[in-house]
């Protein structure tokens, strides 16, 4: 199992400044897994919606209102996913 969240911030559409309990950061882009997608999905199309994120303290991961919700593991993955040829500095 990898590290949950502990902290998230809405940095741009689709993207989220991401905190885990293993102390590192990284900005996760959701917008594959949700960008035009519809279902529970649908409402987070619009900014204001997407922007009423949330981390359930007790699943260590993204939910909106609505009950969508993000798998922690892969929202790890991809917030520190790296370019090719470039490394990861820095925090959030």
């Amino acid at each position: 199992m990898l590290p949950r969240i502990t902290q998230a911030r809405v940095v741009g559409p689709f993207r989220v400044a991401l905190s885990f309990t293993d102390g590192t950061n990284g900005v996760a882009d959701l917008g594959p897994w949700i960008a035009g997608r519809g279902g529970v999905f649908g409402p987070l199309q619009d900014p204001a919606f997407f922007a009423r994120v949330t981390v359930d303290a007790e699943a260590g991961t993204l939910v909106w209102p609505n009950g969508a919700d993000l798998d922690p593991d892969m929202l790890y993955e991809a917030a520190h996913a790296t370019p090719a040829g470039t490394s990861r500095t820095g925090g959030v």
